[in-house]
């Protein structure tokens, strides 16, 4: 270990920047943040730098450094482009013994600073020691994707808590404690906003540890079309969390890769007319695993609450009182559509989009083909594959023209997709020609005829046009 980290109290403590520049700035803002009192000595002086000064009771000197300037300091950065300046600086902080950084010079420094993940009061430093601060700021990138914002907020809860779980636990007790409520219920409630209903679970939790173990939570979260890298950051950190998974089909090998390794898994797939679990029984499993005090992920592809039946699993959850919080994923239609180079409304081609199931033949499905027929408009068909004829036969018929443009996207976002390319009138021959599978999308509409230009995601070399 080249340099040993430590934490400044800069409190109001006067700290000497001299240089006024970019650099400055910036270095400026992090030790305002952190509560210092600035002595800026430069020349020139940006403005920002001198409304930091400012704000913080510090002090600007419009003229080159003096050795005096280092008088009742605590901290000095030395941020200028003149070598010769930066060293002088450096050589009389340290005669002083001050901690001293110049930056982008590390054998005149004291000290480095680290790239920040600020969630304050939790706060992390990556340091590189100077050999690679780029690299660090890529951790920190990182880093900052993997925290939640709200873990300020938590460590907030955890320390007004401090004191009472201490007398209420000790040693391991009060570990395992402090465990449960910091990667569980009281978590997920501030996380989700929700901080006075995460200060009653602890209180809770103290009165009765038994009755509070027993709680379990469900996750219903989108897993998206199928590229991992389109998941939301909530919805990777609940899949790293959860005890137990329900999956359907749809979600995609890559994205299942990033559950919890240790976690039970749980297929409830259902394709057409062949349901591994009936809807039911999925319900059930999901309130009975969640009552066991299982943290339950029911993990769907696209989005729950767009042709999901995300509303049906969580009713059964809501009437019994059982925790649960929903996480959206990016859904099929904006995903596919984007991949394939579609924008779904353009200005001029269609004002609207509409969303529709292409399972026809059911009580819930009773299209309006009049409407779905309109112009001016895109028509997005969810599970179309198997009524494809039927549905371009029923548009073209309530009025939609046999030449308007029509694509499939098949396994979109993923390095299988595959788009094929015809109109009303020759997509169904077309994908009986090329062995297509699901999960599909098709995409109704003038907005299509923008595919050929657009297009940037070509997983597969084979397309199809008419």
């Amino acid at each position: 270990m080249d340099y040993f980290p430590v934490f400044l109290d800069l409190k109001q403590r006067t700290c000497l920047l001299v240089g006024g520049g970019d650099i400055a700035t910036r270095k400026g803002r992090l030790l305002a943040r952190a509560g210092a009192r600035l002595r800026i000595v430069a020349p020139e002086v940006s403005d920002e730098l001198q409304q930091l000064a400012a704000q913080g009771g510090g002090s600007v000197h419009p003229r080159e450094y003096q050795s005096e300037d280092l008088e009742n300091c605590t901290l000095v950065v030395a941020a200028t482009d003149i070598e010769a300046l930066n060293a002088r600086v450096s050589a009389d902080a340290q005669a002083r013994y001050l901690p001293v950084n110049v930056v982008d010079s590390p054998a005149l420094c004291t000290f480095i600073t680290p790239a920040i993940v600020d969630r304050s009061p939790l706060v992390i430093a990556i340091s590189s020691g100077g050999e690679a601060p780029v690299l660090a700021r890529l951790v920190r990138a990182k880093l900052e994707t993997l925290i939640p914002s709200a873990y300020g907020r938590l460590a907030q809860l955890a320390s007004r808590w401090r004191e009472r779980v201490k007398q209420a636990f000790s040693g391991d007790n009060r570990r395992r404690f402090w465990e449960k409520a910091l990667q569980g219920p009281a978590a997920e409630l501030v996380f989700n906003g929700q901080d006075e209903q995460a200060e009653q679970w602890l209180a809770e939790a103290l009165a009765d540890p038994n009755a509070v173990a027993q709680n379990g939570e469900v996750y219903l979260v989108g897993g998206g079309p199928g590229d991992p890298e389109l998941l939301t950051l909530r919805a990777l950190r609940l899949m790293q969390q959860a005890d137990v998974v329900l999956y359907d089909r749809l979600v995609s090998e890559p994205v299942m890769d990033l559950v919890r390794r240790d976690a039970e898994r749980i297929y409830v797939g259902k394709r057409r007319s062949d349901h591994a679990m009936p809807q039911e029984n999925i319900n059930q499993l999901l309130l009975d695993l969640a009552l066991e005090g299982k943290r339950v992920l029911r993990l769907k592809g696209g989005d729950p609450f767009i042709f999901g039946r995300g509303g049906e699993e969580i009713e059964l959850l809501a009437s019994r009182g059982v925790p649960f919080q929903v996480v959206p994923g990016i859904t099929a239609a904006s995903g596919c559509a984007a991949y394939a180079g579609i924008p779904l409304t353009h200005r001029d081609y269609a004002q609207s989009v509409r969303f529709v199931t292409g399972h026809l033949k059911t009580q819930q499905a009773n299209p309006t083909w009049p409407e779905l027929a309109l112009p001016g408009q895109t028509l997005v068909i969810y599970m179309g594959l198997v009524g494809l004829t039927e549905i371009c036969q029923n548009l073209v018929e309530h009025g939609r023209a046999p030449t308007t443009p029509v694509a499939l996207v098949e396994k979109g976002t993923t390095p299988e997709q595959r788009v094929l390319v015809g109109d009303l009138a020759t997509i169904a021959d077309l994908v009986a020609e090329n062995d297509v599978h699901g999960p599909t999308l098709l995409i109704v509409g003038e907005v299509v005829k923008l595919q050929r230009q657009l297009e940037w995601f070509t997983a597969k070399a084979d397309k199809n046009r008419v």
